[in-house]
């Protein structure tokens, strides 16, 4: 912990903050109004959001219909700083600067205690049970779904104490922020879930906030060929200053022909895809040598199909979907940003722009129409 512990407190009751909410189905755009917070219950903490990033992942639910209900409260790369804690949480005191990691856990059960707590069986014991009362809602008083239990694109959030991770006070707010995802989901499921070795080579669908911390982890480990495969060589180019080795732009050339030809026609190990789009998935399994993986690592659309030709099976070459990175955030997310701090990991330019919690409909539409290679970030000062 860095902060100096203080009695436990709770948030005025009826206290009212700022936030970007969605109000509705397929709404396309965020409303900025006010939400209030209900006292804290036990294990949970009281964040001042101090930055929030803006991944795809949020947007997909301002966009579509995935069954979720509103109003809701979205927002998940959440840096900021511990305001309140409630009876029973253990591992941070006021003034903790804090990373949220949007997957609950009970700590408790035979994954939590392997170490794998992203796949813990009782994730709902970090959410509120039924009949009580939610932890925010709207002026109005409508309960507000919160989107991975985290809500970060508000002033202040509450969060169960299992969804924190403290992490040192050097990192600023705005390159912290992209540690619980951007960072944890594409490092993560090169070096948790893949395991990719020295002299593999791997491909990269999507050079992003996630894609670009793939690249680098890949890098780290010592992978032989980095790939990036994108539409826009603005982010090819910034792929390379992560540790891409090559860049395939799949507007210009035939993907699977480019990465034949760079391999030699021997197929690589490891294809990451974060694009959430059904073409890059056959694509990259079709990249695939005898033995390799493509990792489902974007949110693909609601009813969206994969189709695995039964010729390709005897390759055995496989599909494994990921989440968040396989990673155990408690201890992955300090190693990153010590890695940051180290001068080994590149978190600088993942930070493309700082935009006011105003700006975020615009910071959106900018992502959308390919302007900004990488992550904007909300930043409250």
């Amino acid at each position: 912990m860095t902060g100096t512990t203080l009695p436990t407190t709770t948030p005025a009751p009826g206290q009212n903050v700022r936030a970007a909410v969605v109000d509705r189905v397929a709404a396309n755009q965020f409303t900025l109004s006010e939400i209030r917070l209900s006292d804290l219950r036990p294990g949970e903490v009281l964040v001042d959001v101090k930055a929030s990033g803006l991944c795809h992942s949020d947007w997909n639910f301002v966009s579509e219909d995935r069954g979720t209900p509103f109003p809701a409260l979205l927002g998940h790369e959440l840096a900021g700083v511990v305001k309140a804690v409630a009876d029973g949480v253990t591992e941070f005191a006021i003034g903790d600067h804090v990373v949220g990691c949007g997957v609950g856990s009970c700590g408790e059960c035979d994954n939590c205690r392997e170490g794998r707590s992203i796949w813990c069986r009782h994730p709902e014991r970090a959410a509120r049970a039924a009949g009580e009362p939610p932890r925010m809602t709207t002026a109005d008083g409508d309960p507000l779904w919160q989107f991975l239990g985290i809500g970060s694109f508000a002033e202040q959030t509450i969060v169960h104490q299992s969804m924190l991770v403290a992490v040192d006070p050097r990192v600023p707010f705005d390159r912290a922020a992209v540690l619980g995802c951007a960072v944890a989901t594409g490092a993560g499921v090169v070096m948790r879930c893949a395991e990719v070795r020295p002299r593999e080579t791997v491909v990269v669908f999507g050079a992003g906030g996630v894609g670009l911390n793939a690249i680098q982890a890949a890098a780290l480990v010592g992978a032989r060929k980095i790939i990036a495969v994108d539409v826009q060589d603005e982010k090819l180019e910034l792929a390379k200053k992560f540790g891409a080795t090559h860049g395939v732009n799949a507007r210009d050339v035939d993907p699977v022909e480019a990465v034949a030809e760079i391999t030699g026609g021997h197929g690589v190990d490891h294809v990451f895809e974060m694009t959430g789009l059904p073409g890059p998935l056959g694509q990259g399994y079709r990249m695939l040598g005898r033995d390799g993986t493509v990792y489902i690592v974007g949110m693909q659309a609601p009813g969206s199909r994969f189709e695995l030709p039964s010729a390709e099976i005897l390759r055995g070459a496989s599909v494994r979907a990921v989440w968040m990175g396989s990673s155990n955030f408690k201890v992955d997310v300090p190693y990153y940003a010590e890695l940051y701090l180290q001068g080994r990991f590149n978190l600088d330019d993942l930070v493309a722009q700082n935009i006011a919690l105003d700006d975020i409909n615009d910071g959106y539409a900018r992502m959308l129409t390919g302007g900004g290679v990488a992550r904007s970030v909300i930043a409250h000062h």
